[in-house]
């Protein structure tokens, strides 16, 4: 008789889904993992939301406690006008920090992609020693990171916004110009599920919607002007980066990802051949380097 092996299938933690009042809004935001274990706090970019880590998520649940939060304009968060709320980076930390502080998480790694990098960035600088280590997955840090191709439009629209130098800005938010930001740089882009940039699509077209990531990509500017406090807390605090990159991203390039290591003496920058939303094709190969990462970091070992 032949013997057959049995494969025993890995053990994924399950996600939940909640939607708490923060500040007087609604913040939806995705949970996994045992609330005593380490936690570890996965920011989105733009204009994505916390399903872009739904992959991801049941991984890092088996050891950690995983929060990923949607940002207000963003995924099933709520959507105030632009009239009822001032969209800067500093508010949507706001909401991100208070929702943290209402689920008792003082201490937290935190994983940041895009938008994530900003948000993250001044969690860190308003509480330097709450943040237990970074894995940046191409969440830029570094004049180096921006590509100016897909920049410069940007930086002309907050100079001198107008009708002539909005236009650029307004096509970006297309289903089409959304649809590129997934599949550029990805070798094999029949990996990538059209879900993702429809479902981004569809948030955007929710009342008053487009007019906040206006503004906000018209206050992108702020976020540089905080990168040399920024590479300041990366030397003194000590903490360990793990910058995984999309090495063909055409958004932030890999220059960006290389920079860290000017400011951090223990970093490890790993290039993957994909682009700037990594996770949809390379899911598995992020997970195996954070997993390693956090183990070595948060658990001090020698994973």
């Amino acid at each position: 008789m032949l013997e057959t092996s049995v494969v025993v299938p890995v053990q994924l933690s399950s996600t939940r889904h909640h939607f708490s009042e923060v500040l007087g809004r609604q913040i939806f935001y995705r949970e996994a993992g045992d609330p005593d274990a380490p936690a570890v706090i996965l920011l989105h970019g733009a204009p994505a939301s916390s399903y872009m880590f739904r992959n991801l998520i049941p991984y890092l649940g088996r050891n950690y406690h995983v929060i990923a939060p949607d940002y207000l304009g963003f995924g099933l968060s709520d959507v105030p006008t632009v009239d009822k709320f001032d969209y800067t980076f500093d508010a949507l930390t706001d909401s991100v920090e208070a929702l943290l502080a209402q689920l008792g998480i003082t201490n937290y790694a935190i994983y940041v992609q895009d938008y994530g990098a900003p948000v993250g960035w001044r969690l860190a600088l308003r509480n330097p020693d709450a943040v237990t280590a970074v894995i940046t997955q191409n969440g830029n840090a570094y004049i180096e990171g921006f590509v100016p191709s897909f920049w410069d439009a940007l930086w002309s629209y907050a100079v001198d916004p107008n009708p002539e130098t909005e236009q650029p800005i307004r096509d970006g938010l297309t289903l089409e110009s959304i649809r590129w930001q997934y599949t550029h740089g990805e070798p094999d882009p029949t990996l990538i599920s059209p879900d993702t940039w429809h479902h981004d699509y569809a948030a955007l077209q929710r009342p008053g919607n487009v007019d906040a990531q206006l503004t906000l990509l018209r206050r992108y500017r702020t976020n540089v002007a905080l990168y040399p406090a920024v590479h300041e807390w990366l030397r003194t605090s000590a903490v360990r980066v793990l910058a995984v990159w999309g090495r063909n991203d055409e958004i932030f390039d890999a220059a960006g990802a290389e920079a860290f290591r000017r400011d951090v003496a223990d970093v490890q920058v790993e290039l993957l051949d994909g682009g700037h939303f990594l996770l949809e094709a390379h899911v598995d190969e992020v997970a195996a380097l954070v997993q390693r990462f956090l183990a070595r970091t948060l658990e001090n070992t020698d994973a």
